[in-house]
């Protein structure tokens, strides 16, 4: 068994692709209209679908936005080094809302951007 991806709900589908490829630097996989079911899937990642884990974008037409609730926690991404990384996220538009830096109580490198549905992302620096 493995994870295949993660679904999140989006308000505005371009808008959520424009952060997550040209902000995180992901791939568009695939994605198809379902007109009869009303909704649109776009696949993102950093590997294919058959090499590692992807997101999936689910937009309703229609709805622009979620509530997101108390129970989500975030996506985490794995990155070589946080501190350029939130630089390089900022430069591109992204909006960092933790820099990077030590967790709380531990030494674990570390920082989140939030996407433009308010998701939290995660970046956790490689350790050496």
């Amino acid at each position: 068994m493995r994870i295949l991806h993660t679904m999140l709900r989006v308000g505005d589908l371009e808008r959520s692709l424009a952060f997550y490829t040209e902000v995180l630097g992901m791939r568009l996989l695939r994605r198809h209209d379902y007109p009869e079911g009303k909704f649109t899937l776009a696949f993102v990642g950093y590997a294919e679908e058959k090499d590692g884990a992807v997101l999936e974008l689910t937009y309703n037409w229609g709805v622009d936005q979620y509530e997101l609730g108390s129970a989500y926690g975030h996506i985490a991404i794995e990155v070589e080094d946080a501190y350029a990384a939130c630089a390089e996220i900022k430069r591109r538009g992204g909006n960092v809302v933790r820099e990077a830096g030590p967790m709380k109580g531990g030494t674990t490198v570390l920082a989140f951007v939030q996407d433009p549905d308010g998701y939290k992302v995660e970046l956790i620096q490689r350790k050496a």
